[in-house]
């Protein structure tokens, strides 16, 4: 008995595999309970689950650790992956799929970037959507602060309609962002019809995440329902201590959508803080145009009056005194600021730290190339209250970090480690296996990646070996470039990126590309399971 082959699941064969993995704890994406078997990988895929499996050209012995999915993370803005191909803050927590294009900006020419990456490898699969605020950019010339003519509506519906035949995966949109904040729902609905007609989503960064979100959500939904087109809420937040509490009101809200015909996902960092430019501080208005155009309105003082009072008066409703609540994480114009408070920053500059002189330095940095910076706004029960509903994936809302690169939101160091660390195990939130799922087959359900997001044979063989109690994150607000730790695996399509926490200077990721696009690349339209296919029906 001791020489039985036992095959759980298997294709194909061959005389060798190319690595085994050996008496592995398997949490396999779909959220059922943990198993233990060996799987077995020939070439980028897993070929085989079960006992006794034959010999590995290589071997790792997983016992005592948990094998994995490789987490897919669906928010990003790491269209500097090209740049910093290694994405080696995203590999280093286990994410070996990234989706870029979120928030409205994007490639314009999404075949020029997945071409780029096919000539230059990257650590990853990526998968893009088309940005709104870019193709609203190329297609509108001058002022955005109108509805667009019929031959540039008609532009911009070209544009998508090319970008998911050239592989996007949907529509995004950044309904905070010039120009997006001046499209009216309208709009949004023509573009995102373009894209459901092409099997893609919309996502979107609303209007409001805060005072007005529920205003922000209808108006989500309306363009979900109106164009056909499935909808991913992104980075779902309360923002404002007067909004926080609010979970069970905006979750009921979803849930009536859903019950309504909308196919309707959210995802989620699982931090108190959110990261975008200081420029969210100063009304649209007040910037459009340019840095030329927002000088002239400070230059006339009734004008810099009314930006002021509407500072102040966003300030109050959010019940806050002063801008403390407000990081700066990378200044262009005094990299001393880096990690300071707007309220610190402000006493380096002047000397004083009135809130007139706080409004004066964001202004300054504003004129004087941007900031960005992280924003301490949410509530830790939030956090959980979103993070425990079963639609929520985990995803960072960042880019490839360049180490020691200014101090930006320790999210795209440790957001999967730190759900992983905290929220599994530390606080026993959520059940391993849920957490996983939230990571894996739910986001690969959710944007249609054909054989990934789960541990099956034929399925692609990104995977991570680890034992969930190593896992650590390392990165702080206060010190965020530090990698997490605790992988002994990260696999990218067969390959070995990561072991022993060290990266190891392969690219084996690929552009993900939806169905229907030229050329394919190695995914597809993910297929709908039959009744059949346990392994997804029982999500």
């Amino acid at each position: 008995m001791g020489n039985l082959r036992v095959m759980l699941f298997a294709i194909n064969p061959p005389i060798q595999y190319d690595l085994v993995i050996r008496n592995a704890t398997i949490a396999d994406g779909t959220g059922n309970p943990t198993y233990r078997a060996d799987i077995a990988i020939a070439n980028d895929r897993i070929a085989e689950i079960g006992f006794n499996l034959m010999p590995g050209k290589s071997e790792i012995d997983a016992k005592g650790k948990v094998v994995t999915p490789g987490f897919i993370d669906v928010h990003t803005h790491a269209e500097n992956v090209t740049e910093l191909p290694n994405a080696e803050n995203f590999v280093r927590m286990g994410v070996t799929t990234i989706v870029i294009g979120n928030c409205g900006g994007s490639a314009q020419d999404i075949s020029n970037f997945f071409s780029e990456i096919t000539r230059n490898p990257v650590s990853v699969n990526v998968a893009s959507l088309i940005g709104h605020n870019t193709i609203r950019r190329a297609a509108m010339d001058g002022n955005h602060d109108r509805p667009p003519t019929i031959e540039e509506l008609q532009s911009m519906k070209e544009m998508v309609q090319k970008a998911m035949e050239d592989g996007a995966v949907g529509l995004s949109t950044g309904l905070i962002y010039l120009p997006g904040t001046y499209s009216k729902t309208e709009e949004i609905i023509e573009l995102a019809r373009v894209a459901a007609k092409n099997q893609g989503l919309y996502a979107t960064h609303m209007r409001s995440e805060g005072t007005e979100i529920f205003d922000a959500i209808e108006e989500m939904i309306t363009i979900g329902k109106e164009s056909g087109a499935r909808v991913q809420y992104s980075h779902i937040k309360l923002s404002g201590k007067n909004m926080w509490g609010k979970t069970n009101q905006v979750l009921s809200r979803l849930e009536q959508a859903r019950r309504e015909g909308l196919e309707l996902t959210q995802d989620q960092y699982a931090y108190t803080a959110s990261s975008t430019s200081i420029s969210t501080l100063i009304p649209d208005s007040a910037l459009d145009g340019g840095t030329a155009e927002f000088k002239k309105r400070l230059d006339d003082p009734e004008q810099k009056s009314k930006i002021v009072k509407y500072m102040k008066d966003r300030l109050a409703l959010r019940l806050q005194t002063d801008y403390d609540y407000a990081v700066i994480a990378s200044c262009r114009a005094d990299s001393r600021l880096n990690g300071k408070t707007i309220v610190e920053a402000t006493q380096i500059r002047l000397g004083t730290s009135t809130l007139d002189d706080q409004i004066d330095t964001i202004f300054w940095m504003q004129l004087n190339g941007g900031a960005s910076g992280v924003f301490h706004g949410m509530d830790e029960q939030d956090i959980k209250s979103f993070m425990a509903h079963p639609n929520t994936m985990i995803a960072c809302d960042a880019s490839c970090r360049e180490f020691n690169s200014g101090v930006p939101h320790p999210r795209g160091y440790g957001n999967n480690v730190r759900v992983l660390q905290k929220y599994v195990q530390q606080e026993n939130h959520l059940r391993l296996e849920d957490a996983v799922r939230r990571m894996t087959s739910l986001p690969a359900q959710t944007f249609r990646f054909q054989n990934r997001g789960l541990i099956k044979p034929g399925f692609f063989a990104d995977l991570n070996i680890f034992d969930p109690a190593s896992l650590k994150e390392n990165t702080t607000y206060a010190a965020p470039h530090a990698y997490s730790t605790g992988f002994n695996a990260v696999i990218v399509n067969g390959k070995i990126v990561v072991r022993e926490d060290t990266h190891a200077n392969l690219r084996p990721g690929q552009p993900l590309r939806r169905i229907g696009s030229t050329p394919h690349d190695n995914a597809t339209l993910f297929q709908k399971p039959n009744c059949n296919d346990i392994a997804l029906c029982c999500q």
